[in-house]
């Protein structure tokens, strides 16, 4: 794992009305936005921890606020009319999880054939405690080799955004404990809830480890 260059947080010129109104709103609840400009058309956007329903309009709020260009990625079968559109014009990105890839492979596929993909998503996939991390933003950033932004929501400051970009060493205990090392001050709205920093297959790594001759 390497940091990427630093690249101080530096707001667009001239703001939209719409994004006047969500900065407003934000400020207006008393949270401080931090936004760092991408290092490039390519990457991957992890939001950690994820524990709270209050998580999702924060997070747009941040999205329309900053104007970041994020993509999502969902099942083709909910990118249909009237909403096609919609999400599209959201940065959707229809999978067809169906597909005997999966959606490691389709997302892999999506950043060989796109000119532009930050995907965003969070890591824990549930807002309930478990013990790992989904280790799909994993694969696909070293798979793609884009860097990867670490992001947050801390309740315990209030800040919400990202001002951090690595690149992933492919060495999962080093990569791991850096996250854990970043993360350690970032504080979910319930605490308790924030997954641990672990991928499943550490987990039965250490619930039977290897015997020595």
């Amino acid at each position: 794992m390497k940091s990427e260059p630093g690249v101080p947080p530096v707001p667009p010129a001239k703001r939209t009305l719409v994004q006047r109104f969500c900065l407003g709103l934000l400020r207006l609840f008393g949270w401080r936005v931090l936004a760092a400009p991408l290092p490039g058309p390519k990457g991957i956007i992890i939001v950690y921890p994820h524990t709270s329903n209050w998580d999702f309009p924060l997070g747009l709020l941040y999205r329309f606020g900053t104007g970041l260009r994020a993509n999502w990625m969902g099942k083709d079968t909910i990118f249909r009319w009237p909403v096609r559109g919609l999400f599209l014009r959201m940065g959707g990105v229809p999978v067809n999880r169906r597909a005997a890839s999966g959606f490691i492979g389709a997302a892999l596929k999506q950043y060989e054939t796109s000119e532009w993909m930050w995907l965003a998503l969070a890591p824990e996939g549930t807002r309930k405690h478990t013990d790992h991390l989904k280790s799909g933003f994993y694969q696909i950033a070293l798979g793609a080799d884009i860097p990867c932004a670490l992001a947050f929501i801390n309740y315990a400051d209030k800040t919400v955004g990202f001002e951090t970009f690595v690149r992933f060493s492919g060495n999962v205990e080093q990569d791991l404990e850096m996250l854990r090392g970043f993360y350690a001050d970032k504080v979910g709205k319930f605490p308790p809830n924030a997954s641990e920093i672990l991928f499943r297959d550490k987990i039965a790594a250490r619930s039977n480890p290897v015997p020595h001759p």
